[in-house]
This record gives C-alpha cells, structure tokens and sequence, in this order.
C-alpha cells in the first residue's frame, strides 16, 4: 500500500505526520522523502545510510558535422531547449524535460544523448524501517525526474510512506500519482484553510482516496473541520498545540518514542486508511 503524505502549504507537520506514522509500523515499512528540493525525514529518522547514487536526465548533444540545420529539433521542442541560430544548434540542458523527441525527428542521426546531474539518492535503514531519500542538485529545477527516480524504489510488498513536497504543483503531483491513499496534513489557520482546499482539489482531480490530519489543533478557529465536514473529507486524526510535542520536534525527536501512547495513535491512524482505501476499491 502506497500513502503520499502532502499538506497546501509547508510547515504544517507534514514531515512529523510522515516519520512518525513510518515508524509506528515498523519493521516493514518504507519511507520516501520525495521533497528533493528541502528533504528532512532524515533528521528524524537517522538512518544508516548504505547507498548514495548520483542520478542524471539524458540531454541533447548535436554533432555539427552531421547537422544539416533543418530546424526540426527546435520545432519539436515544446520548452526551447534546443535551437537553431544561423549555422550553429544551441541547447539548454537546464530547459530539457528528456523527451527525446530532437534525437527522434533529425534525420541526420546528429543528435545523441549526453548526461546532466539531477541531485542524489540516499538509501539506507533504520531499525526494519527502509529510508530512501532524493535530494536535488543545487540549483536545479526538474524536480518530477528526481521524484520518479526516488519511487522507482517501492516495494508493492510492503508499506510505502511516501512525504511529498509541499503545495500542489508538479512536484506534489508526481508524488501522489499511482498512491492508493493521499494523507493530507494541515493546521487550523486562514492560510492552512486556504491551501487545503488547493490540495483537496488536486487529490480529486487524480481521483485518489484521501483523508486529513490537522497538526496544532486548539488553535485558530474550526473552518478547518466546517470544510472537512462538508466537503466529504474525513478527519483522520488532530495532533494537539503540545509543548511537549513542540519540544520534540524542535530537537529532532520522534513523538511515538517520546510518548508511547501516540504509536498506538498512528496505528489507528493507519487502520483508519486502509478501511477508507479498500472501501473505495
């Protein structure tokens, strides 16, 4: 079972909702921190890092002996990666989404793949619990690759946690798509509210099953719970405004280890989700 945990906006407690749930079902279980652009499972997780791969996208590469200078490359190229100026061919590496089409159209056979760094994997464990992280190169803009690297990873046979990145853009949609749950993560605040709603419209829009989690609750007003409620999305489970819970994330602590009773709260949690995930199915 795939569950992408995703929020409207960053800082709601998405990663704690991730790392904690991951760790309440251990031994077999994997999370996947798909938020290569700022990962941090792993300050909560601490894994033993076994594997670092470096990961690249296939980019144009033109032999100016062969070209004839047709335009078709450039013509196909839906983001300018490539182009024709004069007697030369420019590309863009940075602009290249690796569809192939330039190398598909020149019928000169004068384009060949060439290779840009991405980021990094990192994979490694802890305790039963298997931990793959992607991280971008910085400066780099093509997170979805990367993303699809990191799930390349999944088990089917085990317990996938996906922690997606935040907002709902294509980031955020390459690691929904293909879940069979989508764990939404927000906090009872105007702004939490507001991109709730954006969340909740790109979940419906994959057609993906999805509950909500609301991390400070007791604080702000219920417009959250009002719009949970007549929306049709169900409240899974609220995290309390703690300062014992606040303590533990600002030093890195997972709360199940901190105070045991809240393991057999991410594991209701998880039960919770597979009954709406079969249900639906």
């Amino acid at each position: 079972m795939i569950i992408s945990v995703a929020s409207g906006k960053g800082g709601t407690g998405k990663t704690t909702v991730a790392t904690n749930l991951a760790v309440s079902l251990e031994p077999d279980v994997q999370l996947l921190d798909c938020d290569v652009e700022e990962p941090n499972s792993s300050l909560f997780i601490r894994p033993s890092i076994e594997e670092v791969k470096t990961i690249t996208t296939p980019v144009p590469e033109v032999d100016m002996g062969r070209c004839s200078l047709c335009g078709k490359c450039g013509e196909i190229c839906q983001f300018k990666a490539i182009v024709v100026i004069g007697k030369t061919v420019l590309t863009f590496p940075e602009l290249c989404h690796s569809c192939g089409g330039c190398m598909e159209v020149c019928s000169e056979k004068a384009i060949s793949e060439a290779e840009r760094e991405l980021g990094t994997i990192k994979r490694g464990h802890r305790n039963g619990l298997e931990f793959v992280q992607g991280e971008l190169r910085i400066g780099e803009a093509m997170a979805p690759p990367m993303i699809k690297k990191v799930r390349e990873y999944t088990r089917p046979e085990s317990v996938t946690i996906i922690d997606a990145p935040p907002g709902t853009s294509c980031p955020v949609i390459a690691s929904m798509k293909g879940a069979d749950f989508v764990l939404l993560v927000t906090e009872p605040t105007p702004f939490g509210l507001h991109d709730l709603k954006l969340a909740v419209g790109a979940v419906r829009v994959l057609g993906i099953p999805c509950g909500l989690v609301i991390n400070r609750s007791g604080i702000g007003n219920d417009q959250v719970k009002r719009y949970a409620e007549e929306e049709g999305v169900p409240l899974l489970l609220e995290i309390p405004f703690d300062r014992q819970i606040a303590e533990a994330y600002s030093k890195g602590e997972m709360i199940v280890e901190l105070i045991p009773e809240w393991k057999e709260k991410f594991k209701n949690l998880y039960h919770k989700i597979r009954e709406i995930s079969f249900s639906k199915n």
